[in-house]
């Protein structure tokens, strides 16, 4: 099965089993007066048009590359990941600033009835259901939009035990203070992971957050081949699940062109043994002395020694 087959369908398993949950709590959320719950399913629902835009993605990140889209579409991802960051923090600010207009009302509320629990003990179970599958599928092809999810609803499982937790104590106490109490925290948990989501994506797309260990992982790649030195000026950017390397190296300065070719290639062989997921390396030849000049670019080894 393919990278975006495995992608849509997961996708696809988040997009069914968000739905019945939204419906669910939003649903019993009304009919047994719980805001709380009314709440998780509202972040359900978002969940809802998070997994229509994975799929979106899923679909426009494999198309090839064209005079617009050079790198080609794998990106798509990144974007979906900031879009699904906004919903989230909308969803959580949006139950923040309800269930805060509801307190300073004032208004006397009952407690809730019991379906309100038996609805949140359903929804755990079926979050954790999902955080397996998204998480799974994103370890498999390497998906942040996917990884991101599974994030997502793994606050939506510490969410509905909050809710859960704050319709047990309305109940045992009779005090329906407790239900919008939890609302507040809800909404700020939300709003603090959305946050989280988004600096994830924009290091991506800032081609931030240098990995240490990959870089490591080219250096060592460079120095197994007979010729190469010093590799410097080398950058990693992520392209969803791919890696685009450049990096520059030395040779003899009296080697040929073709001789210095074949040592180039014989880099990029070496780093896509060692990496898996390169979408393209290149790799600029420089004779030996001459490199690391004032204009310098990129990382070398001694970039993580200091």
């Amino acid at each position: 099965m393919d990278r975006n087959t495995v992608v849509r369908r997961a996708a696809s398993i988040s997009l069914v089993g968000n739905t019945i949950l939204a419906v669910a709590k939003i649903l019993v959320g009304f009919l047994s007066g719980s805001l709380a719950v009314i709440g998780d399913g509202i972040d359900s629902s978002t969940d809802v048009v998070i997994s229509i835009v994975a799929l979106a993605a899923a679909a426009v990140s494999v198309k090839p590359s064209d005079k617009e889209h050079p790198y080609g579409h794998a990106r798509a991802e990144t974007t979906a990941t900031t879009i699904l960051a906004f919903f989230i923090f909308f969803a959580g600010a949006q139950l923040l600033l309800s269930t805060i207009h509801t307190l300073r009302e004032g208004a006397v509320r009952e407690v809730p009835g019991a379906m309100a629990i038996w609805v949140t003990l359903g929804s755990i179970a079926g979050k954790l259901l999902l955080v397996w599958t998204q998480r799974s599928a994103g370890k498999k092809t390497g998906s942040n939009m996917l990884l991101a999810n599974a994030k997502n609803m793994r606050n939506d499982v510490v969410m509905s035990a909050s809710v859960l937790v704050g319709l047990m104590l309305s109940t045992l106490l009779n005090a329906p203070i407790a239900d919008s109490i939890v609302a507040l925290f809800v909404g700020v948990w939300v709003m603090k992971s959305a946050l989280g989501v988004f600096s994830e994506a924009n290091d991506e797309i800032m081609d931030g957050k240098a990995d240490p260990a990959l870089y490591q992982t080219i250096f060592d790649a460079v120095k197994s081949v007979p010729g190469a030195g010093n590799p410097h000026r080398a950058r990693v950017r992520r392209l969803a699940a791919f890696y685009d390397i450049d990096l520059d190296i030395e040779i003899d300065g009296r080697k040929t062109v073709l001789e210095g070719h074949d040592i180039a290639q014989a880099v990029e062989r070496a780093i896509k043994t060692k990496i898996e997921g390169v979408y393209d390396i290149v790799v600029h030849v420089e004779p030996a002395g001459s490199g690391e000049h004032d204009e310098q670019y990129g990382l070398n080894e001694r970039t993580f020694k200091e």
